[in-house]
C-alpha cells in the first residue's frame, strides 16, 4: 500500500486494537517511508462463559504479550460508543478498553482513539461501511492475499491504517511519541 508522502509521519510501528469481551482483534503495522506492511494480526480470545474478571485478565495478558513482542510506538483503540437501547454493552466494552489501556500503559505505549465512523471513512471513504466492505478494503489497501478474518482483525488493521494516514502532526499523543505523564503546577 502506498500512501501520500505528506501523510507519513512519526509512527514506525502502530498497534490497532478492536476491543471485545469475547474476541479482541489486533493488528501491527510497520510504516516505512510511504509503505505499510502488516507485521502480525490476530485475536485475543476470552472464555465467553467466563467471569468478567477472567475475561478482562485474558484481554490484558494477550495485549501485553503483543506489546512486549512487537514494541509499538502507539496503540490505536476504537472509541467507545453507546446506544440508548443497549447501555450495558457500552459499560462492558468500557471494561475491555480499560484492560487494554492498562496493558498499553504498563508497556509504556501511548494510546489514541478513533470512532468507528471516522475509521470507516478513512479506510473505505464511507463512514457507514459494512464489516465486509472494511475487510475487502483492508485487504486491498494493505496488499493482503485474503481478507482479514474475523472482522475484529480487519477492524484492528483498519484502526492502525486510519492512524497512519491521519497522523499529520508531531504531537506525541497523536503520533506515538512519548508524552510526559506528569506535570507540576507552573511547569510548561
Amino acid at each position: 500500500m502506498v500512501i501520500p508522502e505528506s501523510s507519513v509521519h512519526a509512527p514506525r510501528r502502530v498497534l490497532g486494537i478492536d476491543p471485545g469481551l469475547r474476541v479482541t482483534g489486533y493488528g501491527v503495522l510497520d510504516i516505512s517511508g510511504n509503505a505499510m506492511t502488516v507485521v502480525e494480526a490476530g485475536v485475543v480470545r476470552a472464555e465467553s462463559e467466563g467471569a468478567l474478571e477472567s475475561r478482562l485478565s485474558a484481554i490484558y495478558d494477550g495485549i501485553s504479550e503483543v506489546i512486549a513482542e512487537h514494541q509499538p510506538e502507539v496503540a490505536v483503540v476504537e472509541e467507545l460508543y453507546s446506544t440508548y437501547r443497549h447501555p450495558r454493552t457500552a459499560i462492558l466494552m468500557g471494561h475491555a478498553r480499560g484492560a487494554i489501556f492498562l496493558a498499553a500503559d504498563q508497556g509504556g505505549v501511548p494510546v489514541v482513539s478513533y470512532g468507528a465512523t471516522e475509521m470507516k471513512r478513512a479506510v473505505t471513504g464511507n463512514g457507514r461501511a459494512s464489516k465486509a466492505q472494511i475487510q475487502r478494503t483492508v485487504q486491498q489497501r494493505l496488499g493482503l492475499r485474503s481478507a482479514p478474518s474475523p472482522s475484529d482483525v480487519a477492524d484492528a488493521l483498519a484502526l492502525a491504517f486510519c492512524h497512519a494516514i491521519r497522523c499529520r502532526t508531531d504531537d506525541p499523543l497523536e503520533c506515538g511519541g512519548k508524552a510526559k505523564r506528569r506535570h507540576r503546577f507552573g511547569e510548561q
